[in-house]
């Protein structure tokens, strides 16, 4: 392929662009089909959801207009008079359905304006910006309250706005970030902007083709974020090694097109492996069974897959067609660092303590990073809902003050009941005494006359059961157990045939987080045979794949032990502008475990490569240890540098989920890139010597071969003094 590219380029890239182009294109033809609440609902939160699904219930979205005092005790008459100014103004917009009459708070320092949007609850979100106009209008004209609308259309609008602010904010960071430490990396100013080049071109393609995939697995809404991020980082990296690897054999005096066979023959099939590693450990979470896994598997799946194949077919083209000119121009002082001609200096320093002293650095390195992984073990895994949102959004803080003067207004439990159209008036009666139960239990916060919804075939009948407890606390799970396993079956139990569940935003969490402990042990399996599997076929080595395995967990572990020493602890509250709940987003954890283990085999994949190369050559295993990733070094640095850039970016974003991400991707890729490959790995090599190629021949006898390809013949490799 790279040399029908480097023989065709002008094919080659024009084949390109038109891919880009029809694949942005096609998908912003289409849309995007999200996820929608059923198809995210796990275990008994599912079966409430299909339950209510099947009433038909005519369920508009509610906005409320909150107004409040700005301090002190509230001026009752200018209060009364926003809310009738609202009042009118809400009720004369088109988006608007109906206005109800104020309610005031039980302490009567708030007033409570109902507004019920016109239209279906899933676009409402697109519509309530009228509805927020005209609330700050009715604020403009009552300075002496403060007056703010909060409902489920109003926050979904806020977080919205609050994550495309996020996502053009790491783009305008990560862009110029990239382009720099690839100048460092390169020295010239072509050869630094093709990689980024490829990376944004393979996100482009992979956004269009994420939204076609919508319509066959539904996306959530950080899809987007989780592409950027996985596209900058892979697409950048593989180019990386790439380019590098190419500069290498043109300075040994090779032509264009040669350069660019070895490269292919060397770089592009380790990225090709690194590629089909990601893709495979990214495809384990399918078997998570949940759509925000399934919809983040596809959306990283899809931009790895185009970042490999533009690495091998426009990326050849490009260095071809450039051919020395990919040097150019040069900044003066970063071209001669990153071009010094000699061995390296700074690694073969680096690495002497792993070779000299392999066991007592391979101990000390275990050690230090099992002091890192410990934390992990107290992980908390929690759903995120409304109480973990960036206060940042505006919305958000007027939610608070909402659940503070209206308790009944905050968290509810659903609980959902289908009986034959008979059975209605004893449904009734029973969901009113289950509401009754929980009037003076402190577990909820049951004040208001029970409000219970009945289809209009009588056959499905809902009940709000509001709780002052936040998803994921203690107290939450305990009023959950309660309805589920004594107050349901005592009350709504009791009539015969009715089919009965609890949902809400406390249930979908509980249940949700316990799907993910069910299915985790699956994922992880797959994802570590496959991993085996790939580095086993790759290196032909039962050593190398089981080391392979060690090194990622060892990585990963260490990831989960920081999350958790960051997140949830307080201590790093001011640092990364987050409230710590103390817990992790639940999907993060398995996500990052998918995530790394691919990652992870970029850089394992290239630097085994590197000294396999040099074993080949008859080199002995201390020796190619050093020569492998002494070589390698400057890409693999460089590499790790992008990534943990990149992430780092995300780190600073508002939303929990993106912060958590962050911090736990640029650590493992920081402790696998620094300490891994530096000190675990050559220490372990040089340990299990002529070992690490078992059941191969490697080591026992010289071999002139570049992997399968015995056309391609390596440089003269100098041998490192002794």
């Amino acid at each position: 392929m790279a040399r029908w590219s480097a023989t065709h380029p002008w094919r080659a890239i024009g084949l390109w662009v038109v891919f880009v182009a029809v694949c942005f294109a096609a998908g912003s033809w289409v849309g995007t089909n999200e996820a929608s609440d059923e198809d995210m609902a796990q275990g008994e939160s599912a079966r409430a959801t299909e339950i209510v699904e099947s009433g038909d219930f005519d369920d508009p979205a509610e906005e409320n207009v909150l107004i409040t005092s700005r301090s002190g005790t509230l001026d009752q008459a200018a209060a009364t008079a926003a809310a009738t100014d609202a009042a009118r103004r809400l009720g004369a917009l088109e988006e608007v359905a109906g206005v109800g009459e104020p309610a005031r708070s039980p302490d009567g320092q708030a007033l409570l304006v109902p507004v019920t949007m016109a239209g279906d609850e899933e676009s409402s979100d697109e519509r309530v910006g009228a509805l927020l106009d005209e609330t700050t209008a009715v604020q403009a004209d009552h300075p002496d309250v403060r007056v703010e609308e909060v409902g489920g259309a109003s926050i979904d609008k806020g977080v919205t706005d609050q994550v495309a602010n996020d996502l053009k904010k790491a783009e305008f960071i990560s862009l110029p970030v990239t382009l720099l430490i690839m100048l460092v990396a390169f020295g010239a100013i072509i050869a630094a902007g093709v990689p980024v080049l490829l990376a944004m071109s393979a996100v482009g393609a992979a956004f269009g083709l994420s939204a076609l995939a919508s319509h066959v697995v539904p996306a959530v809404d950080t899809i987007s974020s989780i592409i950027l991020l996985m596209g900058m980082a892979v697409g950048v990296d593989y180019s990386l090694f790439y380019l590098k690897r190419e500069r290498e054999e043109r300075a040994d005096g090779n032509s264009h097109v040669r350069a660019v066979e070895i490269a292919a023959a060397t770089s592009g099939h380790a990225v090709v492996v690194s590629g089909v590693a990601v893709i495979m450990s990214m495809a384990g979470l399918y078997l998570a069974n949940d759509v925000v896994f399934s919809s983040l598997a596809t959306g990283s799946i899809i931009v790895v897959a185009v970042a490999v194949l533009g690495s091998i077919t426009v990326l050849p083209a490009l260095l071809a067609k450039l051919g020395r000119r990919v040097d150019r121009p040069r900044v003066p002082l970063l071209w001669r660092l990153t071009n010094r001609a000699g061995p390296p200096r700074v690694w073969p320093r680096l690495l002497r303590p792993a070779l000299r002293y392999p066991l007592t650095t391979l101990l000390l390195s275990l050690a230090a990073l099992g002091a890192l992984a410990w934390p992990a073990l107290d992980l908390n895994l929690k759903s995120s809902g409304e109480d973990d949102l960036p206060r940042a959004i505006p919305v958000m803080r007027s939610y608070d003050r909402l659940t503070e003067a209206f308790p009944g207004e905050g968290v509810n439990h659903l609980v959902a009941v289908r009986a034959e159209p008979g059975q209605a008036g004893q449904v009734r009666d029973q969901l009113t005494a289950l509401y009754d139960r929980t009037r003076d239990d402190p577990l909820y916060a049951s004040v208001a006359p029970p409000e219970i919804q009945v289809s209009e075939n009588g056959r499905v009948a809902l009940l709000d059961v509001p709780t002052r407890q936040a998803p994921g606390s203690d107290g939450a799970t305990r009023s959950l157990e309660k309805l589920r396993t004594e107050l349901v079956p005592a009350t709504v139990g009791s009539v015969a045939g009715a089919e009965s569940a609890v949902g809400g935003a406390i249930a979908w969490d509980v249940d949700y987080t316990g799907n993910l402990s069910d299915r985790m042990p699956l994922v992880i399996g797959f994802v570590l045979l496959l991993t085996f599997v790939i580095m086993l076929v790759t290196f032909r080595s039962l050593a190398i794949a089981l080391t392979a395995l060690l090194l990622n967990l060892l990585s990963v572990a260490a990831a989960f032990g920081t999350l958790v020493l960051v997140f949830q602890h307080t201590w790093a509250e001011g640092i990364l502008d987050f409230h710590a709940n103390g817990a992790i987003v639940a999907w993060i954890p398995l996500f990052l475990f998918g995530v790394l283990f691919g990652l992870s085999m970029d850089y394992h994949v290239f630097v085994v490569s590197r000294i396999r190369e040099a074993a080949r050559r008859g080199m002995p295993t201390k020796q190619a240890v050093e020569f492998g990733i002494s070589r390698s070094a400057g890409v693999v640095t460089s590499a790790a540098i992008v990534m943990v850039s990149v992430f780092a970016i995300f780190a600073t974003l508002s939303m929990n989920e993106m912060k958590q991400m962050g911090v736990g991707l640029a650590v493992a890729v920081f402790l696998d890139a620094m300490i891994i490959r530096v000190l675990v790995l050559p220490s372990l090599m040089a340990l299990l010597g002529r070992a690490n190629w078992w059941p191969g021949r490697i080591g026992h006898r010289a071999q002139t071969r570049i992997d399968d390809h015995p056309t391609e013949q390596l440089p003269e490799i100098p041998q490192p003094a002794r």
